[in-house]
């Protein structure tokens, strides 16, 4: 049988989501409190793939289990799993349903704060006052739409193709010094956000001007964008799945 498990986690502390061989990450934690519980090895394959620093609100995975699984089984996994690591649901889907090649959409956050907080540093990039959130919207709308976003994509990636469908984009400010930009895809390359980001940061601080986007879309050049943000800022907030794969 198979499983869609929901979590999330704070991505301070490890080496990005996914198993690598030097550096905790959260697959690793994951599967060594899948394999203590149900006493043998059980791979997990997440949805995507965050950097290191960069969380989730919300990251799914799937596994395979042929056997029953112990009561309350995620309950036992959020006991064994560090604080930084938190189950939220457990459902089982249909034998075919794939984390990461069904999903039907994707949505990252980026947040920002102009002030110093200590509780708000691990999940926010601090900046400078000052930015245009009229111009950045303005440069965002020409994110929309099925386009190649080479010119945001980390190099020598194995990825087959740099095509997106970007069906939303825009920063919302929530009050006076703290801000976010969502963006939702069908997809996203390596660095994508993070470099979509750091682009529109340019066209805040007036380095920039809004039609640029558009040409350095056309491009297909990551030298043409700008840096990429930092990552403690990012957070994967949303996937959607099809209702057809639940069981």
């Amino acid at each position: 049988m198979r499983y869609f498990i929901t979590f999330s986690y704070c991505g301070t502390g490890f080496h990005g989501s996914q198993t690598q061989p030097n550096g905790n990450t959260v697959q690793s934690e994951m599967e060594t409190a899948f394999a203590t519980i149900l006493r043998e090895h059980v791979a997990l394959t997440f949805a995507g793939r965050t950097d290191a620093g960069v969380h989730a609100d919300k990251m799914v995975a799937h596994f395979d289990w042929y056997n029953t699984l112990p009561a309350n089984f995620a309950g036992r996994l959020n006991n064994l799993l560090p604080a930084s690591i938190a189950i939220s649901d457990l459902r089982q889907v249909t034998d075919l349903a794939h984390a990461r090649f069904d999903a039907l959409s994707r949505t990252y956050r980026y947040r920002i704060t102009t002030r110093k907080d200590p509780f708000l540093y691990i999940n926010h990039a601090r900046v400078a006052e000052g930015l245009d959130f009229d111009a950045m919207n303005e440069a965002a709308l020409l994110l929309l739409g099925k386009q190649d976003f080479a010119s945001f994509c980390r190099v020598h990636t194995d990825v087959r193709t740099t095509i997106c469908n970007v069906r939303e984009a825009a920063w919302i400010q929530e009050n006076e010094t703290e801000a976010y930009f969502e963006i939702t895809a069908d997809r996203f390359l390596r660095n994508m956000v993070r470099a979509v980001v750091g682009t529109l940061f340019e066209v805040g601080r007036g380095k920039m001007m809004p039609e640029e986007m558009g040409i350095i879309i056309a491009a297909h050049n990551r030298c043409r964008a700008g840096h990429s943000a930092p990552a403690e800022g990012l957070s994967l907030v949303d996937i959607i799945y099809p209702n057809y794969i639940y069981i």
